[in-house]
């Protein structure tokens, strides 16, 4: 693909999600309205004018494909547990799940809580699948996807878009940082009361005389949390993919940019897997610090 069209084409096709809406139509130049038809976008300036009802489905595709994975590998363990000799598979499904037991128990203290050990499990597996596809040569499943849609639906493959990388979409990293966010606010509720709750915006850390500074200050520190911790890992991905993608634009400068470009792609995976990691493991234990801060209460 990176022979038909220029590198800065080539970029911008890479980093453009498959995204199905209502239609649009250019008007005039810059100028967009609505067809009334539904379906894929088939540029990057239709999908973005397609408004909040759009949906991007190589991310939901993928994370669910990713989810459904993890959920099917941690089942098949547990039906086959058993007490005596385990087998690799068991010891590694147990090796996951006492690091993160270790971890929960060092970051939440705030009472018994079941759900929030299986959650830093599913956060820290499933994020860890979705960072995982970055690994993936940034070609390879997108021309498949490409080559299919223009042989099935008889389209120009260069209008075909898709991302692997659930992360690298600030719309799946911002959609599981307002889910945590919002069991924030529900145990707030739960544990500390409405007054409680109303109590900690307003009269923390300076006290009732300093009502209105305390009040803007822990908005702000509270609204501040979720952006973070989404953007955070959308950050991370999306440089790491475009890392990516730019190495992948120098194969196609000869056999000298493109040897190198191959030592630096084997480099920078192995970088890479560190950060994948790391930004599971950060994703997951802010989560649980969160909502042990939702736990406590202040008097």
């Amino acid at each position: 693909m990176a022979s038909e069209i220029t590198t800065s084409e080539y970029i911008k096709h890479h980093l453009q999600n498959l995204t199905f809406g209502q239609k649009q139509t250019e008007i005039e130049p810059g100028v967009w309205a609505p067809t009334g038809e539904w379906g894929f976008a088939m540029s990057s300036g239709e999908a973005a004018n397609m408004g909040f009802w759009s949906i991007n489905v190589d991310t939901m595709f993928m994370s669910i494909l990713l989810g459904t994975l993890m959920m099917w590998f941690f089942r098949s363990v547990a039906k086959k547990v058993s007490a005596g000799i385990p087998t690799a598979t068991q010891n590694f499904a147990e090796m996951i799940i006492d690091f993160i037991d270790d971890t929960v128990r060092g970051s939440f203290s705030g009472g018994k809580n079941n759900l929030v050990a299986p959650l830093a499990l599913t956060i820290f597996v499933w994020v860890f699948l979705m960072n995982l596809m970055d690994l993936i040569p940034v070609d390879v499943i997108p021309q498949i996807v490409m080559q299919s849609a223009g042989a099935i639906f008889g389209v120009d493959p260069h209008h075909v878009y898709f991302k692997i990388v659930p992360t690298t979409d600030p719309n799946a990293t911002l959609g599981m940082a307002i889910f945590v966010f919002m069991l924030m606010l529900y145990y707030s509720f739960k544990i500390k009361g409405t007054g409680g709750f109303i109590g900690e915006l307003t009269l923390q850390p300076f006290g009732k005389w300093a009502l209105p500074i305390n009040t803007v200050l822990e908005t702000v520190t509270l609204l501040s949390k979720p952006f973070s911790l989404g953007l955070r890992l959308f950050g991370n991905m999306y440089a790491g993919e475009m890392v990516f993608i730019l190495i992948a634009t120098m194969y196609g400068a000869g056999l000298v940019m493109g040897s190198f470009a191959g030592l630096l792609q084997i480099g920078w995976a192995i970088f890479h897997i560190l950060i994948i990691t790391l930004q599971a493991f950060i994703f997951m234990v802010l989560t649980t610090v969160y909502l042990d801060m939702a736990h406590q209460e202040h008097h």
